[in-house]
């Protein structure tokens, strides 16, 4: 049972990623919205890593088919629980309506710095993870043009009804041209993982996307070693989340709650 307000969190933080949510009647649905009313209320903060849903063509274009999960979401602040909610690659259009509707914080740079509240461990990266998979070239070309003002701007001008159109038509030829992409070419580079922690100072990333719920350690230059943690993406069966407690980050299954 979530937080009631008032009472006393028992997490700093909770971290989720790709959703991919499509309409309240999926499986995936019932399970966000019961981890939005279970688990997410006891921390402090929920952190979103980017796409919470499958597309999203502008907040005008909602017509209210994720009402169940997004109330959900909204309800946080009745339970002090701040939400911040970062764009990923599916879900990069939505926008301040959004935000103000369902109570939530945008993150729209590709990161946010989480600082420690120790010593012991350094601030905590967090990223949606798309802008590390370098080595897909075809895939960054399109990110490239997609975040551009002039096409975002472009699109927003359509009627709602050629948004969806154009919307499913780039995931079909995405999801075409993943599936003839080796593997290691979908993954995040090793080498970017490294510079942009370096570059940012941290020795700490979280990150989604990738589909690859897993804890990595690898070094960073002079010998120091450094840590990666990768959500996984949301099934009817459950999901790979993250919980922060006294700046300490533990991967967990939902929904029995079990670390990995």
């Amino acid at each position: 049972m979530g937080e009631r307000p008032g009472e006393a969190k028992t997490l700093d933080a909770v971290f989720i990623a790709d959703l991919h949510l499509t309409s309240d009647s999926e499986p995936g649905s019932i399970q966000a919205a019961q981890f939005l009313s279970t688990v997410a209320p006891t921390a402090a903060e929920l952190f979103i890593l980017g796409d919470l849903v499958e597309y999203w063509v502008g907040d005008d274009a909602y017509d209210g088919n994720l009402d169940r999960v997004f109330k959900q979401l909204a309800a946080l602040a009745d339970c002090q629980t701040r939400c911040y909610l970062m764009h990923g690659n599916r879900d990069f259009l939505l926008g301040e309506a959004f935000a103000r509707q369902f109570n939530c914080e945008l993150i729209t740079a590709d990161y946010f710095r989480l600082e420690s509240k120790t010593t012991q461990h350094s601030d905590l990266l967090l990223m949606h993870g798309d802008t590390l998979c370098t080595d897909d070239h075809d895939y960054q070309g399109m990110r490239k043009l997609l975040r551009s003002r002039q096409w975002q701007t472009e699109f927003l001008t359509l009627d709602c009804e050629e948004r969806h159109r154009q919307a499913s038509e780039i995931r079909k030829q995405s999801v075409a041209s993943t599936a003839l992409k080796n593997d290691a070419i979908c993954d995040v580079n090793s080498q970017a993982v490294i510079d942009e922690m370096a570059s940012q100072r941290v020795t700490r990333l979280l990150h989604g996307h990738t589909h690859r719920p897993a804890a990595h350690t690898l070094e960073l230059a002079q010998g120091v070693t450094a840590q990666r943690w990768v959500l996984g993406d949301w099934h009817p069966d459950g999901a790979v989340y993250a919980t922060l407690k006294d700046d300490n980050l533990e991967l967990r299954h939902w929904p029995d709650g079990n670390r990995i």
